[in-house]
């Protein structure tokens, strides 16, 4: 029997172990790596490439969602299952964006998870039961303003969802540059652009996009009024 690859991208070490000894007893599913942030799911990624990518939302240093849209750039063939603790609409909306065909709430069940993984294996889409239940109830409008929030991040290029996270976790520029390994005004250029992007003028906005979106816990920046 064929096994299914995963890769467990979650950068807190007791839940990515609940879900590797949640998998362990399918015949079926083999964890064969494991990411504690974005950069490391895409670099292990690249060179074990699992069939299914089980990735957390928000992690740090780079978030599930710039980390599956880099890594579905180079294994379009991979099949990633969005995770989060949190069902909001922009949260689903930014993780379909980014490529993932499914979202799960990190208290599903096992069965659900690992009837997850299954149908995004074969190309599927999957949605934990109160978020489908909740997508199957929208109304048009509803629908015209998740796709204005889809088009909005979809306009954002790999190097500025990567600056929009740094800002949001309260980094300046200087520290961002030295993190991404580029110049002081490139990180300045890259926050003028997206300013214009979004429409939004101040830190403090895109901070508010950055956790809106699920790019960062509300956690990180307690700061933000």
């Amino acid at each position: 029997m064929k096994r299914i690859t995963v890769l467990l991208a979650e950068d807190h070490m007791i839940v990515r172990e609940g879900f590797r000894k949640m998998l362990e007893f399918e015949a079926d599913l083999e964890v064969v790596g494991e990411a504690q942030d974005g950069r490391q799911a895409v670099v292990l990624a690249k060179k074990l490439r699992p069939a299914v990518v089980l990735m957390d939302i928000a992690m740090p240093h780079l978030n599930g969602l710039e980390a599956t849209r880099q890594i579905l750039s180079v294994l379009p063939a991979t099949k990633v299952l969005m995770l989060s603790a949190h069902s909001d609409d922009a949260y689903v909306d930014t993780a379909i964006a980014s490529g993932a065909l499914g979202f799960l709430l990190k208290q599903s069940s096992a069965h659900e998870v690992c009837k997850a993984i299954r149908e995004v294996y074969q190309g599927k889409t999957f949605f934990s039961h109160a978020i489908s239940r909740r997508l199957n109830r929208l109304r048009p409008e509803s629908l015209d303003s998740a796709g204005l929030l889809k088009k909005q991040a979809g306009q954002l290029t790999s190097r500025e969802m990567e600056v929009l996270q740094l800002i949001a976790e309260g980094k300046a520029n200087k520290e961002t540059a030295s993190e991404l390994g580029i110049g002081i005004k490139t990180v300045e250029k890259h926050r003028e652009h997206l300013m214009q992007k979004l429409d939004i003028h101040d830190t403090a906005g895109l901070t508010r996009y950055a956790i809106s979106t699920g790019i960062i816990e509300n956690s990180v920046q307690l700061t933000i009024v």
